[in-house]
């Protein structure tokens, strides 16, 4: 067994202890990271490595448009399940024809989305004379918490 590089084992940590919306923003991000090492791979012509990012960004956008919840989030969640289908539909396309293009768009959609949950996700982190009712977004459903059984950590591959 080889030992986990420092960053790593800080990925590890922050997903582990990230609320609900900074896994979000560390979504989009891992997101964006695995279409830009796909786009590379495109055009170096590198099927495999294209093949394993492309992977990771359909599994990160499939997670993200499994966590909404419909009934409760309204017409926003609704709209971002439209988003993330035609996403996901971009880089499928993106794949088959080895095209950047798609890719490039995909990306500028999740950079946007990316910098509108970071700003939520701020804003949530300080502290307020007036607290809501409730913190939690009727988007993604409650985290179960440190220690939960069922809450396993996000991997991250270096």
């Amino acid at each position: 067994m080889t030992p986990e590089s420092p960053s790593t084992v800080y990925q590890e940590m922050e997903v582990t202890t990230a609320n609900n919306l900074k896994l979000v923003v560390l979504l989009y991000q891992g997101a964006i990271r695995f279409l830009t090492e796909a786009k590379v791979f495109i055009e170096k012509r590198n099927v495999a490595g294209k093949a394993q990012a492309i992977d990771r960004a359909l599994a990160i956008l499939a997670e993200l448009q499994s966590t909404l919840k419909l009934e409760e989030g309204g017409e926003i969640a609704a709209s971002l399940d439209r988003l993330y289908v035609y996403m996901l539909g971009r880089v499928l396309e993106a794949s088959s024809r080895l095209d950047v293009a798609p890719l490039d768009e995909v990306v500028k959609l999740l950079r946007l989305l990316n910098s509108a949950w970071a700003e939520i996700a701020e804003k949530a982190d300080r502290p307020s004379t007036t607290k809501p009712e409730s913190s939690v977004s009727p988007l993604i459903p409650p985290s179960p918490g440190p220690g939960h059984p069922t809450r396993q950590p996000l991997q991250v591959v270096a």
